[in-house]
């Protein structure tokens, strides 16, 4: 009794924590963002079309043969709201084999190159060139060109089962839901800055201890991202957003750090630098 009363007791610091950081604003930053820099979609339209008409391909599938059995599951716990909680399931389950599918074979390179975009075009070029080629044109556009590091992989089985294990809890109206997107949001959310550890240089130790000082902030921001990751077909084009909210974060931790303290707030980004990425899809 002891122990699940300081599991549910740690749950609730860190949604509470998670809650006052704000960083659960960047994922839906990331959409402004998108919107309103279309070079940033030209340069992966190709392999977001693929992507996406992949995710279109599972997702109906599992409709198809996996729903209505999930619903009489659902019936069980949920009752009345059975459709749903097994629409969010199978969501859910979509989502995990796009995430196999495409993820670990496609997106890599297509997410650190957007995320390194958006850093050169706050005006992180610094940062931005230690592990990509960068080259400056005559008119102040930075061209963003190949990386000299290795795409990182995002992917993890022990973040898979952990995923895995805890969809049954969309069983359990909204606050199954809830507890899901918290649950993984902790561990989905760091994932997001791995490129930016990277590029930082950090060991395994330093990351270790800003995720242990920003626990509650990473799992604000995975949960979010997660959320938008679920919606159907469209969750790809949504990670894409959340890895553009995640660089605009990190940009404002850079200013925080050095004494410019970044506005969250600050959709616009009024003085950016401006950015062509280089194709190569």
């Amino acid at each position: 009794m002891d122990v699940l009363q300081k599991m549910v007791l740690s749950f609730l610091s860190n949604a509470r924590e998670a809650i006052l950081s704000g960083a659960w604003i960047y994922p839906l930053h990331g959409i402004v963002y998108f919107i309103s820099h279309p070079l940033i979609y030209r340069s992966v339209q190709p392999v977001l079309t693929k992507c996406l008409f992949i995710s279109a391909g599972i997702t109906f599938g599992m409709f198809v043969f996996t729903y209505l059995p999930q619903v009489a599951f659902c019936a069980i716990f949920s009752g009345p709201f059975a459709f749903a909680a097994a629409a969010i399931m199978v969501l859910g389950e979509s989502y995990a084999l796009v995430v196999i599918v495409t993820k670990m074979f496609i997106l890599e390179d297509a997410q650190d190159k957007i995320f390194d975009a958006v850093l050169l075009q706050q005006g992180h070029e610094a940062l931005v060139s230690s592990a990509r080629h960068v080259r400056s044109g005559r008119s102040g556009i930075k061209t963003i060109g190949r990386s000299v590091t290795k795409p990182l992989n995002r992917f993890t089985k022990n973040g898979l089962i952990r995923y895995l294990i805890s969809l049954p809890l969309n069983s359990l109206p909204i606050v199954g839901t809830i507890v899901f997107l918290f649950y993984n949001g902790s561990n989905a959310g760091p994932r997001y800055h791995a490129r930016y550890f990277q590029l930082k240089g950090l060991d395994a130790q330093e990351r270790q201890a800003s995720l242990e000082r920003m626990r509650g902030a990473y799992t604000a921001f995975g949960a979010i991202a997660l959320a938008l990751d679920l919606v159907p077909v469209g969750g790809l084009l949504f990670n894409f957003t959340s890895t553009i909210g995640a660089a605009l974060w990190a940009s404002d931790l850079e200013k925080k750090n050095s004494g410019n303290d970044g506005d969250s707030s600050n959709v616009e980004r009024k003085s950016e630098i401006p950015v062509d990425i280089e194709s190569e899809y």
